[in-house]
């Protein structure tokens, strides 16, 4: 059986990670979607928000052979952990690659045997990031053609309890 680890901090997941699954769960047998406890980003949803939103988008898009597990350490020894064969890896722009291209070659350093794969997601997900995506919903945008609806509902919730208490801002006349 061939397995993969895609990992990731997904906060939250976005639609071009979903895309990137799907690719990933075509190709191979088992795709396990490792949620990174530890990051250094800050966080909008803490470990097990996360987990919840990656299990539900799971679960909504039908991924019969995908599943969501929690990991703390380095990502090639979890994927060594777990009998994978390969880190799949989502390559958005030729931005990503060089930092990409730089944990590909420590990760066959350190794990010979874990390749990593890279995949490109479709054109209309190319441009999607986590980071948009949270600081579009935080301006109060749309954002429904780049998350799930559970990571849209869950946006709006958590990020109308950060935005209860606006600040006046004045204008200058």
């Amino acid at each position: 059986m061939k397995r993969v680890l895609y990992p990731g901090t997904f906060d939250p997941i976005t639609l071009g990670h979903v895309d990137v699954i799907s690719k990933a769960a075509r190709l191979f047998d088992e795709v396990v979607v490792g949620v990174a406890a530890q990051t250094p980003k800050e966080t909008l949803f803490e470990l097990e928000e996360r987990m919840e939103l990656v299990e539900r988008t799971l679960k909504h898009f039908s991924f019969s052979n995908a599943i969501a597990l929690p990991y703390t350490g380095l990502t090639v020894d979890f994927a060594k952990e777990l009998n994978c064969c390969a880190i799949i890896r989502g390559l958005r722009a030729v931005s990503d690659f060089e930092t990409e291209f730089q944990l590909a070659l420590m990760n066959r350093r350190l794990k010979p045997e874990i390749e990593t794969l890279f995949l490109m997601p479709e054109d209309n997900h190319i441009y999607l990031s986590s980071s948009l995506v949270k600081e579009i919903s935080r301006l109060g945008g749309e954002i429904s053609a780049f998350v799930p609806t559970v990571v849209m509902e869950a946006l709006k919730q958590k990020i109308g309890k950060r935005n209860s208490n606006p600040v006046a801002i004045s204008r200058p006349r």
